[in-house]
């Protein structure tokens, strides 16, 4: 197999377990909608993210939710991490399947999209630059 191979080989362990957990979901009293912190992303992803995802997820016209707007991202950051990275890995919309990353891993997708969903460096809040 190809890169491809690579990740849908660790991706199932990891489908079986947010299967799992996910099934805990309604525990508790989660009111509070999830948000995604922008974590700076290493040089490796970060090329990635220009070769991969800075195209659409930049481009209004695209129909991808765009980078850094944490409104739009919000609704999909509440079907959790694990519906998202589905959709990442077998497409949804018109997104193809991996965002034609192959060589990615699921953990790649995922620093991918919360780096996506999370607001600009410049939007952070000021209190988490002292911690």
């Amino acid at each position: 197999m190809s890169g491809g191979g690579r990740f849908y080989s660790g991706f199932l362990p990891f489908l079986a377990l947010a299967g799992a957990l996910s099934a805990l979901g309604g525990c508790g009293d989660n009111t509070s909608a999830p948000t995604a912190k922008a974590a700076p992303l290493d040089a490796r992803l970060s090329e990635v993210y220009s070769r991969t995802c800075f195209g659409c997820h930049t481009t209004p016209d695209s129909g991808a939710p765009q980078t850094h707007n944490v409104a739009v991202w919000a609704p999909r950051l509440k079907q959790g991490d694990d519906v998202l990275l589905t959709h990442m890995a077998e497409g949804f919309g018109g997104m193809p399947p991996l965002g034609q990353c192959a060589e990615c891993s699921a953990e790649d997708l995922l620093a991918l999209m919360h780096f996506m969903a999370g607001p600009a460096a410049h939007e952070s809040d000021p209190k988490d630059a002292e911690k």
